[in-house]
């Protein structure tokens, strides 16, 4: 009996493979986001791409305030062209994540989306910071 799920065949096995490891060049988690900024080196510039007062509100611990419209080629000469960044915003309901990774792969950076973005790391049980002191 069909359904909407079984409606459509599944890609092919090696197509499945070559989609979903694609992703990962994409995108990370919250959970491997946290866990790599317990470095002191994590290896990338993590952005929050939502506006300066959500920022204040609440973000993620290290991570820098820039809403995508912010992201011009003057204010990112600061960073080595070879830096990584991870942009989030709220949510899987909010665009300014990838709106931010647009702007910085358009000025040839490196970048990846945080997906889950506020709402993903909440999820998971981790603390936001506001203000510059624990939530």
């Amino acid at each position: 009996m069909s359904n909407a799920v079984t409606e459509v065949a599944a890609a092919p096995a090696e197509l499945a493979l070559r989609h979903f490891e694609a992703q990962f060049a994409y995108e990370t988690d919250c959970w491997d986001t946290h866990e790599a900024l317990q470095s002191p080196a994590p290896g990338f510039v993590l952005v929050d791409a939502r506006s300066p007062a959500m920022y204040a509100r609440g973000h993620v611990p290290g991570a820098i305030s820039l809403p995508h419209r912010k992201i011009i080629a003057s204010r990112m000469a600061a960073y080595p062209p070879s830096t990584l960044f991870v942009t989030y915003c709220a949510g899987p309901h909010c665009n300014g994540a990838a709106r931010a990774a647009v702007r910085l792969a358009r000025l040839g950076f490196a970048v990846k989306l945080m997906a889950g973005g506020i709402t993903g790391w909440l999820d998971e049980g981790f603390a936001l910071e506001a203000d510059g002191a624990p939530e």
